[in-house]
């Protein structure tokens, strides 16, 4: 190690990533040869499971999203794209800037957390045609898609073409599905009093979910109790179905169905990171396969995590499922470990039992399952609030989410349109069907 120097070097600025450096600055305080560096693309950690909230307008979007440089105290933070990973040579490339300037950088430690990106099958239709959820950019691009809308709607005089811009088709029963579907309708519907010519009987909302319940993470129960309460707030549920395709504003399902829609959000499903496929190492389902202490078993001092990793539960024999809570409880073990390698101390194996899963679906209503506890209904959304919010990061972001659900008590739902998305598309589809 040149000048004593243990380098640390940190890939992802999600869930693992972040909290990775954080312990490490915890642990290594006190060690002036250590240097950690965390390279990510964005300069903030985004916190995923409010990010519904933001497409729906329930929270800023400023207000879940911390600057990386404020969480980080001791390491160095790099705000650029991974350009390659090399595990031979121990070295990253990355680039920055206007100009794409690139750099090399070296480890003695590499912590891979790049987390997913969306699985779209193949389909460059749907890719090209369908909203994710998976990006702060995401949900600022739908809120502002769904304003236009109903911009548009209240002024088309056709009612058919109205209820086809009001139709909203979400793709995925899961948590994502679900939260993001329930929050959107809950947004137009409290709208509807500064549209004078939009109604109720104008809207559709669809969720189709390839499984036989939604929130399938969670119990038969809660999946049916959901679907029970998504209904009664006039959304459609398929399940046992999926998108096949979209053509022409039109969304073909497995069954047969064709829903006429001018928006497809898609949710249902996920891929490793595609710098993953590249690695020379062994993968499980393009995941990268670890050991008991997250190392990799061909490349020690490479570490990986999070949804980027196959991490097998010894005690069921099945991976970890891919979540933040994990996630978390990964980087705290990895950071304890990278520090074993570095005093000669004994690793730590990780193991760890899911303390619980909520979801939000709907205005103050929930479904929860706690320490195998279930809770449905108000209690369930109560508990969603109060577990996140404990559990986002630094106090200035929960007091600013605090007072932004405080003030919804007060006052209805914002209604600018913050990013500038384009109708010519819908207008064209429009015209279409007009003619």
């Amino acid at each position: 190690m040149k000048n004593n120097i243990t380098k640390i070097l940190i890939l992802g600025g999600g869930f693992g990533g972040t909290y990775t450096a954080l312990h490490l600055e915890k642990l290594l305080k006190n060690n002036k040869n250590v240097e950690i560096t965390l390279v990510n693309k964005d300069n903030f950690m985004l916190f995923t499971p409010m990010l519904h909230e933001v497409a729906a307008s329930d929270l800023d979007a400023n207000h879940i999203v911390n600057p990386i440089t404020k969480m980080l105290k001791k390491s160095q933070f790099f705000c650029g794209n991974i350009d390659s990973i090399d595990l031979e040579k121990k070295s990253v490339s990355v680039s920055h800037g206007l100009v794409n300037h690139s750099h090399e950088l070296g480890y003695d430690h590499l912590v891979i957390a790049l987390g997913s990106v969306t699985n779209f099958y193949n389909s460059s239709i749907i890719e090209k045609s369908s909203f994710t959820m998976r990006t702060l950019s995401d949900a600022m691009e739908l809120r502002s898609r769904i304003i236009a809308l109903m911009d548009e709607a209240d002024f088309e005089c056709c009612a058919h073409i109205r209820i086809k811009l009001l139709t909203f088709v979400v793709a995925g029963g899961g948590f994502a599905g679900v939260e993001t579907l329930a929050g959107i309708n809950d947004f137009i519907k409290d709208s509807l009093r500064f549209y004078n010519n939009i109604k109720p009987e104008h809207i559709r909302m669809v969720l189709v979910n390839s499984g036989e319940e939604v929130l399938p993470e969670l119990s038969k129960k809660l999946g049916k109790y959901a679907k029970k309460q998504l209904e009664s707030d006039g959304i459609e549920v398929i399940c046992g179905c999926k998108v096949k395709e979209v053509l022409d504003g039109i969304v073909h399902l497995s069954n047969g169905e064709k829903i006429e829609s001018s928006t497809l959000v898609w949710t249902a499903g996920t891929a490793s990171n595609p710098l993953i496929k590249n690695l020379k190492c062994n993968k499980e389902r393009d995941r990268i396969i670890v050991d008991e202490f997250l190392e990799l078993p061909d490349y020690k001092s490479v570490w990986a995590l999070g949804d980027c990793a196959y991490i097998k539960d010894s005690s069921t024999g099945k991976a970890y499922p891919p979540t933040a809570q994990h996630a978390i409880r990964e980087a705290k073990v990895v950071a304890q470990n990278i520090c074993s390698c570095i005093y000669g101390t004994k690793k730590k194996v990780f193991k760890f039992n899911m303390l619980g899963q909520l979801a939000a679906i709907g205005r103050r209503k929930g479904v929860a399952n706690i320490l195998g506890i279930n809770f449905s209904g108000f209690i369930a959304w109560f508990l969603w609030r109060s577990i996140y919010l404990m559990k986002l990061p630094r106090l200035e972001k929960k007091i600013r989410v605090a007072l932004d659900w405080t003030l919804d008590l007060f006052f209805t739902k914002d209604l600018v349109k913050f990013v500038d998305v384009s109708t010519k598309e819908i207008t064209t589809e429009a015209e279409k069907s007009k003619a």
